[in-house]
């Protein structure tokens, strides 16, 4: 049913896409079968999902198979002259080898085996699906939302202290070295997500089963949702409606090749002068940027790797708070979103996590009350960026403490209602007294 579900939305986002003459998610995907992918990362990083149900033997096998396809298809590329200059010289090899599999499961297998290797091979094109639909889903916002509200969630965002513009000169101060550091961790969260579903699903082959809940059906969740209120909350950042965009703007949009003009900003403020407190007012944009800054998604799949990784390892551990500062940090320092945009995506990925683990537990009244706190407490944040601005920016020292008090509040609550429901090490039970024997 699900995956009859998720078929039945890429039709329709393709149908959606086709109207407003674009390429729609699987035209995409099946073009990369020929054609130099957009992400050779992203393509190893699903098929490296989809191996997990392998057993070494095979692995070794899929992935050699995978680095020969990418081979022929340089050579072949070479000899005709191709040049790549719109995506990867690598990746298609990992794609072809995901559809092997699929082929394999259905006409070698059979029962349980087949079964677990197509949830293998889905697991994969998910992760790959889930970026293509977010790319449509993008270009989708920017051809129907001609007005955005970004003067609303930047007269908001005085009540932090207005932290895009603090954190974009420090950015700006580090030179080439700190941007192109950052912007290494900002362009590769999925591969971060797959080194920690990895973890999660390590034991997969050896079981022949899934684990109940793991990183990637929170990943997926957020990209469905996330675009949902992209077009209930067009923003599209800082540095584009309070600047040109021109500086960072080859690494925003794949698909544009033109920065948008001076014209559409507000004024040329970013990061230099934070923006007077005025009336917001709608303001009109125009059809190449994307209005995808609230909530921060990026702040989101951050955070849920951040929660994911806790229960690895140490240097798991670690790298889940690095990638989690240094997304934030990028996200703010590029000037792609705002502060409020981040404490909107805490609390959406806290939600959607408390959500997943409610369904897979069974729902009781402790789960109920979590996600319907972590729903109220979303849905007032954007209801104050957008009534509430101008008291929010003339009274910051108390609205700041109060937006980051919803924020706490959230967490808090997430901590203590979720862990009850982690299961007890062996260790842990050994150490509870053992009841005498009568």
């Amino acid at each position: 049913m699900a995956g009859v579900a998720a078929l039945g939305f890429l039709v329709a986002l393709e149908i959606a896409a086709r109207h407003y003459g674009l390429a729609g998610p699987m035209t995409c995907q099946v073009r990369e079968l020929i054609f130099p992918p957009k992400s050779g990362f992203l393509l190893y990083a699903g098929m490296a999902l989809m191996m997990v149900v392998l057993t070494w033997r095979q692995r070794f096998i899929a992935f050699g198979a995978a680095i020969g396809i990418d081979i022929a298809f340089l050579v072949v590329r070479w000899a005709v002259g191709a040049k790549v200059t719109d995506g990867h010289p690598f990746g298609n090899g990992a794609l072809w080898v995901i559809l092997g599999c699929a082929v394999i499961a259905v006409t070698r297998r059979t029962g349980r085996e087949r079964a677990l290797l197509l949830k293998g091979v889905g697991l994969g094109l998910l992760l790959v699906a889930g970026r293509k639909t977010g790319d449509t889903w993008l270009l989708i916002t920017s051809k129907t939302r001609p007005v955005v509200l970004d003067q609303y969630v930047a007269t908001a965002d005085h009540a932090l202290g207005n932290p895009s513009w603090l954190v974009g000169r420090i950015v700006t101060a580090t030179g080439p070295i700190g941007f192109n550091f950052l912007d290494i961790v900002y362009g590769q969260l999925a591969v971060a997500a797959v080194v920690v579903a990895l973890y999660q699903l390590r034991n997969v082959a050896v079981e022949r089963r899934f684990p109940s809940h793991h990183l990637v059906r929170t990943f997926l969740v957020i990209g469905l949702l996330g675009p949902a209120i992209y077009m209930i909350y067009p923003v599209v950042g800082p540095i584009f409606a309070y600047g040109t965009g021109a500086e960072h703007w080859a690494t925003v949009s794949l698909w544009a090749k033109t920065p948008p003009t001076e014209q559409w900003a507000v004024a040329n403020l970013w990061p230099s002068t934070p923006p007077p407190i005025n009336t917001p007012h709608p303001m009109p944009f125009d059809e190449i940027t994307p209005r995808n800054c609230m909530p921060s998604l990026h702040t989101a799949w951050a955070t849920a790797i951040f929660i994911h990784s806790r229960k690895g390892p140490r240097i798991l551990r670690f790298a889940g708070t690095f990638w989690l500062i240094a997304t934030l940090t990028a996200t703010l320092g590029f000037g792609w979103h705002y502060g409020v945009d981040l404490i909107a995506g805490v609390v959406f990925t806290l939600t959607i996590e408390a959500a997943l683990r409610s369904l897979d537990r069974g729902w009781d009244r402790s789960g109920i009350r979590l996600v319907a706190y972590g729903a109220t407490v979303f849905a007032a944040l954007l209801v104050s960026y957008r009534w509430l601005p101008l008291e929010m920016a003339r009274h910051p020292w108390v609205s700041g403490p109060l937006l980051v008090l919803a924020m706490s509040s959230v967490v808090y609550g997430y901590a203590r209602t979720v862990a009850p429901w982690e299961p007890k090490s062996a260790s842990a039970r050994q150490r509870q007294p053992q009841p005498e024997p009568v």
